[in-house]
């Protein structure tokens, strides 16, 4: 009996932690671009301080935040907590070419030249994925090295 009552409880608390993530999960803000913290700020003025800010803002998880700032090209950046650049999407220009690791830069340059890299995400584990403009996509590990492409 002291098992079920046991049981039926944490039951009902699961139930309620679930409502409550559920319900604060993934709320997306609109900022101002001086409120994302001071490095994603630096980011923006280094590679993108010709480019029209349409919208910025901030995404509340239970666990995470995130930024996001679209501009009115249609071009993306994603910033962490910190303001460290998660993934850059560009859909009428290229990802400036100093983000880009000097190898993958090389390694694109070798082998897929004239192509541009039109997207570029660092992955948690530390590898990289890499659009290039003919759509495919290129994951490279921590060491640069590639490990997978599709398209």
């Amino acid at each position: 009996m002291r098992n079920i009552l046991l049981f039926k409880t944490l039951a009902t608390f699961a139930c309620l932690f679930a409502i409550c993530t559920a319900a604060t999960a993934d709320t997306d803000k609109p900022i101002d671009v001086s409120q994302l913290p001071a490095a994603a700020q630096t980011m923006l003025n280094t590679y993108f301080k010709n480019k029209e800010v349409a919208v910025a803002k901030v995404e509340s998880g239970v666990f995470e935040k995130s930024y996001d700032v679209i501009f009115t090209n249609g071009d993306k950046v994603e910033f962490n907590k910190k303001g460290e650049w998660t993934e850059v999407r560009c859909k009428q220009s290229q990802v400036p070419s100093d983000l880009v690791p000097a190898k993958i830069k090389t390694y694109v340059e070798k082998n897929y030249s004239g192509k541009r890299i039109i997207g570029i995400e660092k992955e948690d584990r530390g590898e990289y994925e890499v659009k290039l403009s003919n759509g495919l996509e290129l994951t490279f590990n921590k060491k640069y090295e590639l490990i997978d492409i599709d398209d």
